[in-house]
């Protein structure tokens, strides 16, 4: 069992926040942009420090304004958010009682836009990738009617922030994972007694919460003869026994950043296939770690994992990729794939993936979590057992 840890501060100090800004207008500047608008939680709470539970319900729309210029982003938003929101960074905070259906919130949100950008200027929103606006399309179409703006896509300068993580940020993800990294530690005494797939997730989701974790919304643990057959569907009240190839892939949270990884384990006895599966995975998982240096590309990542499991005889990777970016959310950019040239830097946190078809319909998944450092990557989860580990059966 892992040693007790002290938790990092929550939040973060005044300070973060004003480089957050001055980052983000200077790739505003490359993008010729005036201003960023953003609705979706990560992006309000990367840039405000604003967090709320009512994120859970869909009814009232949340915006908030970062200016080209200024030393500080624009709230508009519900009336019922206001006193949170004036316990962050945030001084200039435009209400509304929302719900109001006939206008919404959007007639605050063109005045806002006008003065911050200027009519004509072009301000940059979530309409890329891998990021989410979160307001009715209709409600869109009025404010591009209305405020006299123009709206672009502005995921360049999100990516662009999120990529590297401050050390405060590194600080909470390496925390979680070492949580992570205990709980897994105890699945071996977690399954001296009988458990089914769905069970046996419960005890875990109980052992990450008790060591600190804030939640765990994601979480699979699937079990097969002789392998599983997926890696995304929810556990089943299917039993877990003698010959079963288990895997537990846990997204837990601390101060609202993820970790990401899994371990697996063989019940009873062991397939050859089995061990050799997973010992190519583990060996690809190390080639992935340790061409993960400041100057490689994403697209490395991937090609150094790829060229160990096509050389194990692999029969391919319904997973797409060999791992992704790690942060406030389960997967952030970049992917870790093909042709994609997202170039490597210190404070890029990746997970390392690789995934393998074994055998028809069995499948091998590996997963560490590392920060990309000058002198190598650290990891932030605790490195797995080269050889898979066996169970006695119940």
């Amino acid at each position: 069992m892992l040693e007790a840890l002290t938790p990092p501060a929550r939040g973060f100090p005044l300070g973060e926040f004003a480089q957050r800004l001055a980052r983000a207008q200077s790739f505003m500047e490359l993008n010729q942009l005036d201003a960023l608008l953003v609705t979706s939680p990560q992006q309000v709470r990367y840039f405000t420090g604003f967090e709320s539970q009512l994120w859970e319900s869909p009814t009232r729309s949340w915006y908030v304004v970062l200016p080209a210029g200024g030393d500080r982003p624009v709230a508009v938003i519900p009336e019922v958010g206001a006193t949170g929101m004036a316990s962050t960074w945030i001084q200039d905070i435009r209400t509304w009682p929302a719900p109001v259906p006939e206008d919404d919130g959007i007639t605050l949100l063109s005045d806002a836009l006008r003065e911050i950008a200027g009519v004509g200027g072009r301000v940059g929103a979530e309409f890329g990738r891998e990021v989410h606006l979160r307001m009715p399309i209709n409600e869109l179409d009025k404010l591009r009617q209305t405020s006299g703006v123009t709206l672009v896509d502005g995921t360049d300068v999100i990516r662009r922030c999120r990529h590297v993580k401050s050390e405060y940020e590194i600080a909470k993800l390496r925390y979680v994972c070492q949580l992570a990294s205990a709980s897994f530690a105890e699945v071996p005494e977690m399954l001296q007694q009988e458990h089914t797939e769905i069970s046996l997730a419960r005890e875990f989701r109980n052992n990450i919460s008790a060591r600190g974790a804030d939640s765990t919304p994601y979480l699979v643990a699937i079990a097969g003869k002789g392998g599983y057959e997926n890696i995304v569907m929810s556990p089943t009240d299917r039993p877990i026994g003698r010959g079963d190839v288990l895997i537990i892939d846990t997204g837990a949270t601390y101060d609202g950043y993820f970790c990401d990884f899994d371990r697996n384990w063989a019940i009873g006895n062991v397939d050859a296939e089995v061990v050799r599966a997973y010992e190519s995975v583990w060996a690809a998982t190390e080639a992935g770690i340790a061409t993960a240096v400041p100057g490689a590309t994403s697209s490395d990542v991937w090609r150094a994992i790829s060229d160990v499991l096509e050389g194990a005889g692999s029969l391919g990777n319904s997973s797409g990729r060999f791992g992704h970016g790690l942060g406030m959310q389960l997967t952030e950019p970049p992917s870790n794939i093909e042709g994609d040239e997202t170039v490597l830097v210190e404070g890029t946190v990746l997970t390392i993936e690789p995934a393998m078809e074994f055998s028809p319909g069995r499948l091998m998944v590996h997963e560490e979590n590392i920060v990309v450092r000058a002198g190598g990557a650290e990891l932030l989860s605790v490195r797995a057992a080269p050889q898979i580990q066996v169970l006695p059966a119940n």
